[in-house]
């Protein structure tokens, strides 16, 4: 994937212009701080289905996690970017902040870095309705492959197997593999893709966390020190 010559900014405004002639509740999203994700390694894109806003919509993404984002979902995404970037390194999770001022803190700080892209732009409940999240990726299938290409990522984190399965029939020529614990990761010209949970999944926290952090290690060949 190449970063475009283009500043972020401009891109995704000019990109979102065209993809408001098809979706009229649309919330924008994308890189968060363009200059930190710049300076930023790995460079981390993450893919989810849909913002949860049932009767919102024309507001953007990436000026939410400029404030820290709602915890439910970005407390896990937080602790994932602190950790993928700390490798070798291995962070435990001791160390991770537990008071709530502290985590909304910490969320600012690491989401700063990232790309955060939804499937489908207009918002959605608490639980996503399947058939329509497909049937968006589906119509809109160009313009996310076009979104993804502006930023070059070194990894491509899908926020759940949902969008996983989806990212899969947007880039057939993607070849998908395990990793030795069995994580679903495939290759999309320099970015590794991975099928990661999705943040809210409901399981003890630290377990997704830390499967996700073993197999990027595996993938990237990063060796605990």
């Amino acid at each position: 994937m190449t970063m475009s010559e283009i500043p972020l900014k401009e891109a995704e405004t000019s990109l979102f212009a065209e993809w408001r002639a098809v979706e009229s509740r649309f919330v924008e999203d994308g890189a968060v701080d363009e200059v930190a994700y710049h300076k930023s390694r790995p460079r981390l894109l993450f893919v989810l289905k849909e913002v949860n806003d049932p009767d919102g919509g024309d507001w953007d993404l990436r000026e939410f996690l400029r404030n820290g984002g709602r915890a439910q979902t970005w407390d896990s995404v937080a602790r994932w970017v602190k950790a993928i970037r700390s490798l070798p390194a291995e962070v435990l999770w001791k160390n991770f902040p537990t008071d709530p001022i502290a985590k909304a803190e910490f969320r600012k700080c690491e989401l700063a870095s990232i790309v955060a892209i939804n499937l489908k732009k207009s918002p959605g409940g608490h639980t996503t309705e399947p058939g329509l999240l497909a049937e968006h990726a589906q119509r809109d299938k160009e313009l996310i492959k076009r979104q993804i290409a502006l930023y070059g990522p070194d990894l491509v984190i899908c926020c759940g197997s949902a969008v996983a399965d989806l990212l899969a029939t947007m880039y057939p020529i993607i070849p998908w593999s395990v990793t030795a614990r069995g994580i679903y990761h495939g290759r999309l010209d320099d970015a590794i893709v991975i099928s990661a949970p999705h943040p809210e999944v409901r399981i003890q926290e630290s377990i997704p966390h830390y499967a996700l952090i073993d197999a990027i290690r595996e993938l990237t060949n990063a060796v605990t020190t």
